[in-house]
């Protein structure tokens, strides 16, 4: 078991997990940011803690604002995509792949992640999100492909 984890195709897997999933973490806090920068809260509290000083004002601040918007659909779309490959990754790295072709599977999906947070952020224009969204599925569907195949015993 050590050595399945001492792998070059493991360390390949873990560091491009680790790149994904701090990119993911990331979004949280960038959100926060957004939030006070923009004066956008969904909270009493929060906009109590940010200015508000009587219901009036208070109500000013309990908004959506469309870019805190913008950044939450990013994070979520991270939600949905990161966590399989990290899952799906992992069932991968175990089932021996060839290493350049790991690689390459945790390669594309890294870029096509970061790419589709730019283009999301940005914004740029259609289809580059919806085209970078697309590589990641593939990838990870690849590595289903790869898992299944390494493992059928019917």
């Amino acid at each position: 078991m050590s050595e399945m984890f001492s792998s070059e195709v493991f360390l390949a897997y873990s560091t491009y997990s680790t790149i994904v999933l701090l990119k993911m973490l990331l979004m949280g806090p960038l959100t926060g940011y957004f939030r006070v920068k923009r004066k956008a809260f969904v909270s009493a509290e929060d906009a109590w803690a940010h200015g508000a000083t009587d219901e009036e004002s208070k109500k000013q601040l309990m908004r959506t604002d469309p870019y805190v918007e913008r950044v939450r659909r990013c994070h979520r779309n991270d939600l949905e995509n990161i966590i399989p490959f990290v899952s799906i990754g992992l069932l991968y790295a175990l089932s021996g792949p060839d290493l350049s072709t790991a690689v390459m599977h945790f390669r594309i999906f890294a870029a096509s992640r970061i790419f589709h947070s730019i283009a999301y952020l940005v914004p740029l224009p259609q289809p580059s999100r919806g085209l970078s969204w697309m590589v990641g599925l593939g990838v990870t569907f690849s590595m289903v492909y790869g898992v299944l195949k390494a493992g059928v015993h019917l």
